[in-house]
């Protein structure tokens, strides 16, 4: 897909700071008159947010695997089609928090042996990777306790356990190991501020 904007996506475990680090970088960006669209997986239009509520909330086991990559490739079109593919062909940057690397890390490692079919759904429903993706890398431990610590209704995969995180955080790892031209690990266990100089040092060359 061509396009003339910048596709920038945080991607991390729960707790690891990635959704404040892409609001703080939202900011920075705005400070310096660029046009950005901040949005969020699953999510980001009124459907697929509709669709958040579902996998998101509830007991752990309310959906296999299999059926979880169908509701997020499903929400993931939807928002591509209504808020991605729109700013990007404007010329914005869109910064989103978690893109298709949550999918083939939950579904397709984490929670079941899918990776062949998240990345057949995602080559014929989506057909875009970001530019950038900005992996925050948090230890499993202290990013659970963070995400514990919200008390939100959206803790459905956070009651799966530490297991999970871990699971989560090595194969985030290796898919930085996979896709090396795009991707960016910045250490999470730094205070905001040091992560956020970093994420500005792994963007800045890519602007316009």
């Amino acid at each position: 897909m061509s396009q003339t904007g910048l596709f920038i996506s945080f991607e991390g475990i729960d707790g690891s700071g990635k959704s404040t680090q892409a609001r703080l970088l939202e900011d920075r960006l705005r400070a310096l008159n660029h046009d950005v669209i901040a949005t969020r997986e699953p999510g980001g239009s009124p459907g697929a947010e509709e669709i958040r509520a579902l996998v998101l909330q509830g007991d752990p086991d309310r959906w296999s695997a299999e059926t979880e990559l169908l509701l997020f490739t499903a929400a993931r079109r939807d928002h591509l089609e209504r808020t991605i593919r729109p700013a990007l062909d404007a010329g914005k940057v869109v910064i989103c928090d978690r893109f298709a690397d949550s999918t083939r890390m939950y579904q397709g490692l984490s929670r079941g042996d899918l990776r062949a079919q998240v990345d057949k759904l995602h080559a014929l429903m989506i057909g875009i990777e970001p530019d950038v993706t900005i992996l925050i890398d948090m230890d499993p431990e202290t990013g659970l306790r963070r995400a514990k610590s919200r008390n939100t209704v959206e803790e459905r995969f956070e009651d799966f356990g530490q297991d999970l995180q871990v699971a989560m955080r090595n194969g985030f790892l290796s898919l930085a190991d996979e896709f090396k031209d795009r991707f960016r690990v910045i250490d999470g266990a730094q205070p905001p501020d040091s992560v956020a100089e970093d994420v500005w040092a792994a963007i800045s060359p890519h602007l316009k």
